[in-house]
């Protein structure tokens, strides 16, 4: 007669074994800029200059904002969009692939050159007044000071 802890922990063991020698997956995000040497900011933390690849752990949206001198700082935001095979739940399996993959996530960014002419300046501070000027002031909302009874 076969003793049946016996099976499971055979089993236990196996899986166990099988774990320790699993792969991982390497996440990186490539950032390049034109011109290159762009300091960079990835959600308010320095991370280095362009060219460069940073290692991250979540997908999501990141908040970007490169600076140079001579250049206009750039404050956008970058997309980390996950592979169909880093989703749940296959992620779990590719975690468990006895292989090391590769999920690379690539932005470009192009900074504008900083124009301090002070003439140039003046003209775009006064477009936006007369924008402002010709716009029209929204309607005045009623107070409420609390909800609405019927008598």
């Amino acid at each position: 007669m076969r003793c049946p802890i016996g099976n499971h922990v055979a089993i236990i063991a196996c899986v166990f074994a099988f774990c320790a020698t699993t792969g991982c997956v390497r996440r990186t995000i490539s950032i390049t800029s034109d011109p290159t040497g762009a300091l960079v900011h990835l959600n308010g933390r320095e991370v280095g200059r362009t060219p460069l690849d940073i290692e991250f752990v979540h997908y999501g949206t990141y908040d970007v904002v490169l600076e140079k001198e001579g250049y206009e700082p750039l404050l956008t935001d970058g997309r980390a969009d996950a592979p169909i095979w880093d989703n749940v739940p296959l992620d779990f399996c590719s975690e468990m692939i006895p292989a090391d993959l590769q999920s690379k996530v690539v932005w470009h960014y192009t900074l504008e050159p900083r124009n301090d002419d002070p003439a140039l300046l003046l003209d775009r501070a006064r477009a936006l007044r007369q924008r402002l000027e010709a716009a029209p002031l929204p309607e005045p909302q009623p107070a409420t000071t609390g909800p609405a009874t019927q008598p």
